[in-house]
């Protein structure tokens, strides 16, 4: 039988330790994009870091051995941050038409091919949507993958040629599109417009959402391989509401969620939140025991003041009415329960 690991045992006390590490790694990643974005390379000095981040010098150098390392932890953040909500929605979108697909296959050669080639064009545009959505949302996210990286060091312009190569692997699909295929190097070409087009716009002071260069960058896209009557046909296309390429599971889109809290978020209180995100409407006892608190009135304590900064809100109707608390995770509640995802057992 396993024995039992007690809330002050050396191994609780290093996986808390880990985990508190693990969170001030993220803020300071968060405060990097963040100083990046608004000071340049250059400029995003370690002082300037520390202090958005509320952590010391000697907690950054704990963990980073130089601000480059610190650029391309980033860098790795940020292309975890853009899978997450990009894969989804291109893959689902492929998945969705390829069952389509499937039943035409049976008819004709002809509209099999035309079938695969809407498949390929749909699944650009769901995840070229999200993309662009993701990144009016988070412009320091913008920045520093499409301005910055064209400034950083061997490394992080070896990053930047590799996130490239695999968009191009994702555009030269259309070449499956046509009996004639346009050159090998078209690919390469379009997606290098492409990030042209967004770089121009995000220097640009007028702060021009980039999300209404859907259609012109759409069209651009599949001119080479769909034709002109296709690619005029994306100039027009109907564009969905920005909500509809989210779903439930997509974390909510904050700039940073650690910026100009007045609370430190420690190991005790991510279980907490980690807890109300896995159980909605959980009552204090509930998530007390779930996270290791036994006690009734630290656990009312923490989740008062979890409440009070705006982190958690309680839908219940609470003691005074003889209901217990049923308690919710907040948009920026959310936003950090995602961001630090500390393990539940």
């Amino acid at each position: 039988m396993p024995t039992k690991t007690h809330a002050n045992s050396p191994t609780t006390s290093t996986r808390e330790g880990g985990h508190v590490l693990e969170m001030q790694r993220r803020r300071i990643l968060l405060a990097y994009s963040e100083a990046l974005a608004e000071h340049g390379l250059q400029g995003a000095s370690v002082d300037r870091i520390c202090k958005r981040a509320g952590v010391s010098r000697r907690t950054f150098y704990n963990l980073f051995p130089d601000r480059e390392e610190c650029f391309l932890a980033a860098l790795e953040h940020a292309q975890e941050r853009i899978l997450t909500e990009v894969t989804p929605a291109y893959t689902l979108t492929g998945g969705t038409q390829a069952t389509h697909g499937s039943h035409k296959a049976r008819s004709t050669q002809r509209a099999q091919g035309t079938q695969r080639a809407h498949s390929w064009r749909m699944r650009v545009r769901a995840g070229l949507t999200v993309l662009l959505e993701l990144l009016d949302a988070d412009p320091s996210l913008a920045r520093m993958c499409i301005i910055e990286t064209l400034k950083g060091s061997p490394q992080v312009l070896a990053w930047r040629r590799t996130t490239i190569q695999r968009l191009v692997e994702v555009i030269d699909e259309g070449r499956d599109e046509r009996k004639s295929a346009p050159p090998s190097l078209t690919a390469e070409g379009v997606v290098g417009g492409v990030l042209s087009v967004i770089h121009t716009r995000l220097l640009e002071p007028d702060n021009t959402q980039l999300i209404t260069l859907l259609n012109p960058l759409m069209s651009m896209i599949v001119y080479p391989y769909l034709g002109p009557a296709v690619a005029t046909r994306e100039l027009t296309h109907a564009n969905p509401a920005a909500h509809s390429t989210r779903n439930a599971h997509t974390p909510p889109r904050i700039q940073d969620p650690f910026k100009d809290l007045p609370i430190r978020i420690t190991f005790r209180t991510a279980r907490v939140l980690t807890e109300i995100n896995a159980q909605p409407g959980a009552s204090n006892r509930t998530i007390g025991n779930a996270a290791g608190i036994t006690d009734q009135g630290q656990i009312s304590k923490l989740l008062r003041r979890l409440a009070n900064n705006g982190l958690i809100a309680n839908h219940g109707q609470g003691h005074t009415d003889g209901e217990p608390n049923s308690w919710t995770l907040t948009t920026r509640g959310q936003a950090i329960q995602h961001t630090i995802q500390p393990p539940t057992n």
